[in-house]
C-alpha cells in the first residue's frame, strides 16, 4: 500500500510538472465583447505565452452564468477547463433556487484577477449634482425613479440593491437584456440612475452626471469624480470582481502552478495599465485569499437581495 500511495503522488506530480501539454479552455458566462470577455482575452493570451500552451476562451452565456457555472462544475478537474468568475457567482445563490451545484463546494478558487468599482451615474435632467442630493431627490420622490441593468444579478442589479439598502430608498427596477441597453435607458432618459462600472460609460461623462465611484481612490480615467467615502457613504462596498476557478478536485500542484503564473500576468505593466483604463485595477494573492472573498460575498448577498427575488429554475 505504502509503494502504491508514493507511485501515486509521483504521478500526480510528474502529470503538475507536465502542465499544461495541451490547450486549455476558461469558460466566460457572458457573449463575446463585454468586459468579462474582454478580462479573460487579456488573462488568456498571457498565459498562452507565459506556459507555451494555448489558453482559450469559451463563451457559454444565459442563465446568469449559471450555464457557465454548471458546465465547469461538471468538467473534469484536471485543469484543462477553468473558469472566469464574477459577483454574480456569490449571488446566485441568493437568486435561485435548486442551482445544479453548490457554490461553496463545486469549485476551487485559484487567483482574482481584477476589480470593477460601481460608479452610480444618473441622467443629466435629474436635479442633483452630488451623492447627498441625489439621496434626497429620490426620497422626495418614493417609487417614483428607476433605475436599468443588464439583468437580474448583474452587477448594476446587485449594486443599487446594496445601494437602495443602506439608504431605505423606494427606486424601480427595470432589467434589459444587455448592458448596452441599460446604458442607451440612462442616456436616453427611460430611467434615472445606472451602477455601472467605467468602460461602458466613460465615453459618456459629459451627457450624464456621475455622482460616485465605489473604489477606495480615485479613479484615473475620472479624476474628478468623488469617492462614496468621500461623498458621504464610507461603508457601500460594491466592486464588481473578475477571478479563476478550476472545479472541485483539480490537483493542488496545478492550483498553485496557475496561481503563480496568474500573479505574474497581473503584475505585467502592460497588463495593468489595461485594466487601469477600464477603469479596473488588478488584484492576484493566493487561492486562500479568493476564498475567502467568495465566502464572504456569498453571505452578504443573502442578507441583501430579499426574498422575493428569487428565482425559480
Amino acid at each position: 500500500m505504502g509503494a502504491a500511495l508514493v507511485s501515486l503522488t509521483t504521478i500526480g506530480s510528474a502529470s503538475a510538472r507536465d502542465y499544461p501539454d495541451k490547450p486549455v479552455r476558461i469558460i466566460v458566462g457572458y457573449a463575446a465583447g463585454g468586459a468579462d470577455d474582454m478580462t479573460a482575452r487579456i488573462i488568456a493570451d498571457k498565459l498562452s505565452r507565459r506556459m507555451d500552451q494555448q489558453f482559450y476562451v469559451d463563451n457559454r452565456p444565459g442563465g446568469g452564468t449559471v450555464i457557465a457555472s454548471e458546465a465547469l462544475a461538471k468538467s473534469k478537474p484536471d485543469g484543462y477547463t477553468l473558469m472566469l468568475g464574477s459577483i454574480v457567482l456569490s449571488a446566485n445563490p441568493a437568486l435561485y433556487e435548486n442551482l445544479p451545484y453548490d457554490t461553496e463546494k463545486a469549485f476551487v478558487p485559484i487567483a482574482l484577477v481584477a476589480s470593477f468599482p460601481a460608479l452610480l451615474a444618473v441622467n443629466e435632467t435629474v436635479p442633483a449634482n452630488n451623492l447627498k442630493e441625489f439621496i434626497a431627490y429620490a426620497k422626495s420622490k418614493n417609487g417614483q425613479l428607476n433605475y436599468s441593468s443588464s439583468g437580474i444579478g448583474s452587477m448594476n442589479y446587485l449594486a443599487t440593491e446594496l445601494f437602495k439598502k443602506q439608504t431605505g430608498l423606494n427606486i424601480v427596477h427595470v432589467p434589459y437584456k444587455g448592458g448596452g441597453e441599460a446604458t442607451n435607458a440612462l442616456l436616453g432618459g427611460f430611467v434615472q440612475m445606472l451602477m455601472v462600472t467605467a468602460a461602458p460609460i466613460v465615453g459618456y461623462r459629459n451627457k450624464i452626471k456621475i455622482l460616485a465611484v465605489s473604489s477606495g481612490t480615485r479613479l484615473e480615467v475620472l479624476p474628478n469624480v468623488p469617492t462614496f467615502a468621500e461623498a458621504g457613504m464610507p461603508a457601500f462596498k460594491a466592486e464588481d470582481w473578475n477571478g479563476i476557478l478550476a472545479p472541485a478536485g483539480t490537483d493542488r500542484q496545478v492550483v498553485e502552478k496557475l496561481n503563480r503564473e496568474l500573479n505574474a500576468v497581473v503584475d505585467l505593466p502592460d497588463v495593468r495599465k489595461r485594466f487601469e483604463k477600464l477603469g479596473a485595477k488588478t488584484l492576484g494573492g493566493t487561492p486562500e485569499q479568493f476564498a475567502i472573498l467568495l465566502n464572504e460575498q456569498i453571505a452578504t448577498w443573502e442578507k441583501v437581495l430579499p426574498p422575493e427575488a428569487r428565482i425559480k429554475r
